[in-house]
């Protein structure tokens, strides 16, 4: 287990390595120059001169590259061009607010999914069965930048039941939680569904069910454990695609997370701030997917990481 974690770290870097190279680069390539941003274009050109030399962008890109990576390994993510505050901050100041959403997320598409691909798969081909493969595909159709806007217009503005937008009560949450979590509640339970067919096939079930346990013994603890591997896949895979989806859903719902954050910095050609978020996710996203591998033990003793 050691050597497996060991190994994964040094990948880990090698990957946030690449991230931020990737990003550094291609942020720079953008058309824009956040000077002129900052100052308009009706700013002398000695003005101009001085604050790119104080930002340090009128180096050599090469020799920003060094400067950027050699703060990055010290933990320090530079500083906002447009606050001048440390970009770290700033990214774990909105931090909780894009945690907060991605839970409720989760639990929307958890609350969602578990019933529907458990029924799907003790009643194959049925009439329950197709209404949760329908809601899947349905749910994968409708992308955030649709659902979210359909439900405000819904819930917010013709039964004025939820607030429309920003952050500070639960009621603030529900919507963009809704909007962000049905697509990963229409993956997962098609994976639940179809994980569950496999293994309430197995020997082992038709032996649990000889010895004459309840159904729901045999379902939930032999059955259902042993088919979460894939579903756990899925669920540690998930949670970048909906770190990145939240950009859009915040956007709509004025969520002051990350993805506003990182929009801002985007527009505003905020190279400092856009590098901090990216490289903020993805190590999330990595780490989140390393814990993900370490569980499958727990689900499916069978299993041992190497």
């Amino acid at each position: 287990m050691t050597s497996y974690l060991a190994k994964r770290l040094l990948l880990l870097l090698f990957v946030l390595f690449g991230v931020v190279t990737l990003v550094f680069f291609l942020i720079h390539l953008i058309p824009g120059d956040p000077v002129d941003i900052m100052l308009g274009d009706t700013a002398v050109a000695a003005d101009k001169l001085a604050l790119r030399h104080d930002l340090g962008l009128d180096q050599p890109i090469m020799q920003q590259y060094g400067r950027y990576l050699g703060h990055v390994v010290q933990g320090d993510l530079g500083i906002s061009i447009h606050s001048r505050a440390p970009v770290l901050r700033e990214i774990l100041a909105r931090f909780p607010a894009s945690a907060e959403l991605m839970i409720g997320a989760m639990v929307v598409a958890l609350l969602i999914a578990f019933p529907l691909g458990i029924l799907a798969a003790l009643k194959p081909h049925g009439l329950l069965d197709a209404s949760a493969m329908f809601f899947s595909f349905l749910g994968i159709a409708m992308p955030h930048f649709w659902l979210g806007p359909l439900l405000i217009i819904l819930f917010s503005i013709q039964l004025n039941w939820l607030p429309v937008n920003g952050r500070g009560t639960l009621a603030h949450l529900v919507l963009p939680a809704i909007t962000l979590g049905t697509a990963m509640a229409a993956m997962l339970s098609r994976m639940i569904r179809a994980s569950l067919l496999d293994v309430l096939g197995e020997d082992y079930i038709r032996t649990a069910r000889a010895k004459g346990l309840p159904e729901r013994t045999v379902v939930l603890r032999h059955a259902l454990r042993n088919a979460l591997v894939p579903v756990i896949t899925v669920i540690g895979l998930q949670v970048g695609v909906l770190l990145s989806g939240a950009i859009i859903t915040e956007a709509i719902f004025d969520w002051p997370g990350l993805g506003t954050l990182l929009l801002d910095g985007i527009s505003t050609r905020n190279y400092p701030l856009v590098q901090g978020c990216i490289l903020f996710i993805a190590t999330i996203y990595v780490l989140v997917n390393m814990l993900t591998d370490t569980a499958y033990g727990w689900a499916d003793p069978r299993v041992r990481v190497r």
